[in-house]
């Protein structure tokens, strides 16, 4: 178990240095806080099952091609080629923003899929793979508004401080009673999204698809038709994967 924790400290790093993709031993090392000698015998063995890949000549490591390998059989199971990409695709077009779909893992949700629109010059943008707290975000509200009672609570009772959880669980039945949810500044200043839950045929929350923009000139009556069309989407898609 130690050994697997240990790789899995050595994949955070590599996944997570946001300015450098590649790093040295020294670098893991110091970040890990391992020995050297350690740190070798454990990227031996990484290296050995494509965990982590190696730069010949600059002796460097980044993340290795099983990662990509594994993500891209997972990401079949979740019918996004078939069924929830071309929509989010339909719904990029109809309101020319970028659009999301975020899938709960645990107390903090995980950005599957994202499809940008390449005639706006503005774009919010954010990473594939990034995990967010589920009380932070219109996608993790929704999400959060629309799951049973007991797990609700759970993350309510365990994200949110004690003073905001009686503002916090009014909004989430606001949320579930309007069908959609909306966050504004949340994570990144003058940023703005909406979205709406989807559901599977057994009409249990899978996620939710939302649509991020800059907020800075818009109007009542834009935000209005970004609201109107996530929710539209939301149980076009429900549909699809034969919620009732």
């Amino acid at each position: 178990m130690q050994t697997i924790d240990r790789a899995m400290q050595v994949i955070k790093v590599l996944a997570g240095n946001e300015t450098k993709k590649w790093l040295s031993i020294t670098d893991l090392s110091k970040e890990c806080d391992l020995p050297v000698s350690t740190m070798h015998r454990l990227l031996q063995s990484m290296k050995k099952h494509g965990l982590i890949q190696q730069d010949p000549d600059l002796k460097l490591y980044s993340m290795g091609n099983t990662w990509l390998e594994y993500g891209l059989q997972l990401y079949d199971t979740f019918d996004f080629v078939g069924l929830i990409r071309p929509e989010m695709e339909k719904l990029m077009h109809e309101v020319e923003e970028s659009v999301y779909f975020n899938k709960p893992v645990g107390l903090e949700s995980l950005i599957v899929e994202r499809i940008d629109c390449q005639h706006n010059p503005i774009r919010i943008y954010d990473q594939l793979g990034i995990r967010i707290p589920l009380h932070i975000g219109a996608a993790n509200k929704v999400m959060v508004a629309h799951m049973a009672h007991s797990e609700a609570l759970k993350i309510v009772n365990e994200l949110v401080p004690v003073e905001e959880k009686e503002a916090f669980v009014h909004l989430l039945n606001q949320i579930k009673n309007a069908g959609y949810g909306e966050s504004h500044g949340e994570r990144t200043k003058g940023t703005s999204s909406v979205a709406a839950p989807i559901f599977n045929q057994l009409n249990e929350l899978i996620g939710a698809i939302s649509i991020g923009y800059v907020n800075f000139n818009i109007t009542e009556e834009r935000q209005n038709h970004l609201i109107e069309k996530v929710i539209e989407y939301g149980m076009r898609i429900s549909r699809k994967l034969g919620s009732k």
